[in-house]
């Protein structure tokens, strides 16, 4: 009775413990990227380098996975120091008084075999919107260095930085109101 017993504490807990998995970004392989048009000619890229993603999901495929994430806006780098400043002083991201950017997941629609719509509540500036997404799910593997299962994804989309008050000064003429983002993550169970 006792081995019976135990039997069904262990399989109760491995299949609960399935149910809800939750996965860490691997900061070495993960960037949040955006680009915005420079005076209508021109794309300047960018990167925020201090974020943090986990993801929760029970299915196998990532259908039902739930993304947070949240990037420190100070780390903000577009491999010039002085944009870099005037970045992160108050006519753009006012990282002293919005030290962080958020986002939260609320539903997945699967679109296709591994290509699915994000939509969730991006918090940016002080000001809280929803949007939608494109995410792929680019696959599985045990990596050979750390031998942990490993997920990937690729986020992309659009939005507006007048949304979230972002740089009001500066009209789209000289920086496009269109900011595209592409991130891409992996995550370790």
């Amino acid at each position: 009775m006792k081995n019976y017993l135990l039997i069904t504490f262990t399989l109760f807990a491995t299949a609960f413990t399935a149910l809800n998995t939750t996965w860490s970004n691997d900061d070495a392989h993960s960037t949040l990227g955006f680009t915005v048009t420079h005076l209508g000619i021109n794309d300047v890229t960018g990167t925020f380098n201090d974020i943090d993603i986990t993801l929760e999901a029970s299915k196998e495929d990532f259908s039902d996975a739930e993304f947070s994430l949240e990037a420190k806006t100070a780390s903000i780098d577009t491999e010039v120091e002085a944009r870099n400043n005037h970045l992160k002083s108050a006519d753009f991201f006012d990282v002293e008084k919005f030290p962080t950017l958020t986002f939260k997941s609320n539903k997945m629609k699967k679109v296709k075999k591994d290509h699915y719509t994000l939509e969730g509540d991006l918090t940016m500036h002080g000001v809280t919107k929803p949007v939608t997404l494109d995410l792929t799910f680019r696959g599985t593997t045990v990596n050979p260095m750390n031998k942990k299962t490993t997920a990937g994804f690729q986020v992309t989309g659009t939005l507006k930085r007048s949304d979230f008050n972002i740089g009001e000064k500066f009209p789209e003429a000289m920086i496009s109101d269109e900011v595209r983002i592409k991130a891409d993550a992996e995550f370790i169970q």
